[in-house]
């Protein structure tokens, strides 16, 4: 039941909002919304391919975030939406995990 709450406390606009506020400030106002949007997009495609997203209580997640990083930077550049910097989508994933966090959702 308690895991079932959680899942409805995520929010894509506030987690938008959590990153932006999360950024370090030299990134402030150079990344937008939608950027944001396709970022934490991949990364939850790559929760998805790695099988994170199937619900068992019994199963601890454990997430390697310098592969999701890789993850991410891979498919940005295949994409070729922006030119993110790696620091960029390291930003990104940081803030998005931090929101996670914040909704103790790995818990």
């Amino acid at each position: 039941m308690n895991k079932e709450k959680e899942v409805f406390d995520y929010d894509e606009d506030d987690s938008v909002k959590f990153i932006q506020n999360h950024l370090p400030k030299e990134m402030k106002n150079k990344i937008s919304d939608d950027e944001i949007s396709y970022i934490v997009d991949l990364i939850y495609e790559f929760y998805e391919k790695n099988g994170f997203l199937e619900e068992d209580e019994n199963d601890s997640v454990e997430i390697d975030e310098d592969e999701l990083i890789a993850y991410a930077i891979e498919n940005a550049r295949k994409d070729d939406i922006r030119k993110f910097t790696d620091d960029e989508i390291e930003a990104i994933v940081s803030g998005e995990l931090a929101y996670c966090d914040s909704l103790n959702l790995f818990d």
